[in-house]
Parts: structure tokens; C-alpha cells; sequence
């Protein structure tokens, strides 16, 4: 109940706050080299600020084709959780196989201290130097993954599903329960990882960047399943969440220009594909 309070509270204030994206220009961030650091640190926070206000108040603009998509992913959803059973037990029977290597970069790039020290690092060395791409890839991590934490803990209690392993099948839902056994929906390492993960590709217009970075972002989500620690749609979902979000965000960003973008539109588009009895997210360069 505290939890659902608190989610509330933020997203009230969030909408309730009179922010204007306009009060700060592009063009003032254009005499950069005469602004303070601390000129640009506000307005990095009042972007970000502004960032996750878009994500938590653009549910009231959706139309037609948004509900449509969320329909389309809930369905996919539905058709993954048939084999959510069967498909944990075959990656915990093929955990013994993994490189301690792999499994040792999945637990500790998804934990959050690791996670919010590599950003504060980066912000960090932007922000000193200036550099308005590095800040923006910065800010825009931030921003995303302040919101997707917020989404992903509200879930995680309010749905209440089981963790594999628990002797409970992967339907067993507990909503509202504060059990760690019943954490599981969706999956926090996922969201973590993948927000990063998208947020970073995005500054990269190599294909082959993108898909290097991508791979290295899945090893977490896929070490979560390694060890048991989550269901196949546990880890769907919190990549669905990330990159709607980031992208969410990344338009907000530009649409203000907020920032400078490349005028290059060779940008990674995310689209849900059924084919038979498959499903599956395919991004197209």
C-alpha cells in the first residue's frame, strides 16, 4: 500500500509540476562554453525532469494505433506464458554449461550500484567536459530509467508473481504481496540492463555498433534465466518496458530539441512480429 502511494504521489507531481520546456532553449545550451557547469547540471535536471513527466502523461494522448500495439503486446504476452514452465527449467538444466564469466558480467552489470555508478560516470565526464552528446545519452538513461523503475516496482508488488523455483507454477499470482519470492513480474536486472542498453545504441549509427551493444546488453536478461531468477515473460516484459520508454523519452528529447540530434534519420525502429507460433521484437536499421 505504501508503495502504490508513494507511485502515485510521484506521478501526481510529476503532472501537477507547471514545467516549461521552453524556460531553457536550445539556444541558450548553444553558448555552452560560457555556461557554468552548474547551469548546465539544471538544466540537464529540469530535461530529465521533463522527460519522465512526457512518459507518465502520454498514456492520456494515446490513440487508436497505441492501444492497438498494447493489445498486440499484451497477446504476445499471454502466448509466451505457455511456455514459461517448460522454458525455465531448459535454461536452469543448461546453467552448469554457462562460463562463470558470462554469469559474473549478468549479475553484476545488472545490479543497481553498478549500474548507477557507470551513469554517474559518465554524466559525470559530459558534464565536465562539456559535451552535449555524452550529456545527452546521459540524461536520457537517467531519465528513462528513473521512470521504468518506477513502473517496474510498482509491478513487481502489484502483480505478486512467484519466482521460479518456489515449488509455485509460473500462473501463481499473489497482487499486492511484499514477499521477495513473489517479485518476479517483470524482471528488474532486465529493465536495468536494457535501458542502458537501447539508450546507448542509440548514439551509434553503425548497424554493427548497435548490434554489439545489444548482444553484450542480453547477458544479463539471459543470466536471469540461467539461474532461475525469473520466467520467460518476466524478461520479455522488462525489455518491452525499456524500450518503449527510451524511445518514449528519445522523441521527447528531439521533438523539443532539447538537445542537439544528428539530422541523420537512420534510426533503430522496434516493431512486435507474430509469424505461426512465433513471436518476437524486430528492430529494423
Amino acid at each position: 500500500m505504501a508503495l502504490r502511494n508513494l507511485y502515485s504521489f510521484i506521478v501526481i507531481l510529476l503532472v501537477s509540476l507547471n514545467l516549461n520546456a521552453q524556460d531553457v532553449t536550445l539556444e541558450t545550451i548553444k553558448a555552452k562554453d560560457t555556461m557554468s557547469i552548474a547551469k548546465l547540471a539544471g538544466y540537464d535536471l529540469k530535461q530529465a525532469a521533463l522527460g519522465v513527466k512526457h512518459v507518465f502523461t502520454r498514456p492520456l494522448h494515446w490513440k487508436k494505433k497505441d492501444f492497438a500495439t498494447l493489445g498486440a503486446i499484451t497477446s504476445g504476452l499471454l502466448m509466451l506464458s505457455t511456455i514459461d514452465d517448460e522454458g525455465s527449467a531448459f535454461f536452469v538444466r543448461q546453467e552448469p554449461d554457462v562460463p562463470n564469466i558470462f554469469m559474473e558480467a549478468g549479475t553484476r552489470f545488472g545490479s543497481p550500484q553498478v549500474y548507477f555508478i557507470a551513469n554517474a560516470g559518465l554524466y559525470g565526464f559530459g558534464l565536465l567536459t562539456k559535451n552535449e552528446k555524452i550529456r545527452k545519452a546521459s540524461v536520457l538513461i537517467i531519465s528513462s530509467s528513473f521512470t521504468t523503475g518506477l513502473i517496474q516496482s510498482f509491478s513487481k508488488t502489484a502483480f505478486g508473481r512467484v519466482r521460479p523455483g518456489n515449488g509455485y507454477k509460473s500462473t501463481e499470482f499473489r497482487f499486492w504481496s511484499h514477499e521477495a519470492a513473489f517479485h518476479s513480474f517483470p524482471s528488474g536486472h532486465t529493465v536495468l540492463s536494457m535501458t542502458m542498453t537501447h539508450a546507448i545504441a542509440k548514439q551509434f549509427k553503425n548497424p554493427w555498433s548497435k548490434v554489439a551493444i545489444y548482444t553484450l546488453g542480453a547477458v544479463v536478461p539471459t543470466s536471469r534465466l540461467f539461474i532461475g531468477a525469473h520466467w520467460l515473460t518476466d524478461v520479455a516484459l522488462g525489455t518491452i518496458i525499456s524500450i518503449v520508454v527510451v524511445d518514449s523519452v528519445d522523441k521527447f528529447f528531439f521533438k523539443t530539441k532539447a538537445y542537439e540530434y544528428s539530422k541523420n534519420k537512420n534510426r533503430i525502429s522496434w516493431k512486435l512480429r507474430f509469424s505461426g507460433n512465433k513471436i518476437g521484437v524486430v528492430g529494423t536499421f
